[in-house]
């Protein structure tokens, strides 16, 4: 039973995601970062656990990501449907990873290609809209002062530019690998 644990706080997540997503539709912006504080810890407590009891498993290999995915991707989503950010925004952050859907789909469809990592640039993308929704959440706090215009709209900015590069990066590098995967070589992995 102790080996499931991992797994088990990673289900937990995400059946926070539509507790946070709730809170944030109802602009009650104190209860949503006490919940994403929440995920954030347990995301931190499953990873740790699971590689101190060596109990990493493939379902823990999907609900992890999964659950973090649609709390991060459902959180711009009610931000942009609740007129929070811009709807350009939402946009951006779902253009990539429909990017990324279509490449894996059409990857796992059409070639033998099956290991898909994360790239830096990627990692680099996720922490920044990461920091910018705590930053619009912050900002909407009872809890915390209101930050200047200036501060959100720079996050804002980052996450653009961290966004559409890592877009552009994917793209890259998934050519790269379809072109190795045609030639009989394999191609760059998606570090």
């Amino acid at each position: 039973m102790i080996r499931h644990l991992p797994n088990l706080i990673s289900l937990a997540r995400l059946v926070l995601v539509p507790v946070v997503l709730r809170a944030i539709w109802f602009h009650e912006y104190d209860w949503a970062l006490a919940w994403c504080a929440v995920a954030g810890l347990s995301d931190g407590l499953d990873g740790f656990l699971a590689r101190r009891l060596r109990a990493i498993s493939r379902a823990g290999a999907y609900l992890d990501p999964l659950a973090d995915k649609l709390l991060l991707s459902g959180t711009y989503l009610t931000l942009g449907l609740s007129h929070v950010i811009p709807w350009w925004l939402t946009a951006v952050v779902f253009g990539r990873d429909l990017l990324m859907l279509l490449f894996l789909a059409g990857a796992i469809l059409f070639t033998r290609i099956r290991e898909f990592k994360p790239t830096i640039w990627g990692k680099i993308s996720t922490a920044v809209q990461i920091f910018t929704a705590l930053a619009i959440l912050l900002n909407r706090s009872s809890h915390f002062g209101q930050f200047p215009p200036f501060f959100e709209n720079s996050a804002i900015a980052l996450t653009v530019i961290a966004t559409s590069w890592s877009a552009v990066h994917y793209a890259w590098v998934g050519v790269r690998m379809l072109r190795g995967e045609r030639l009989g070589r394999p191609g760059p992995q998606m570090h």
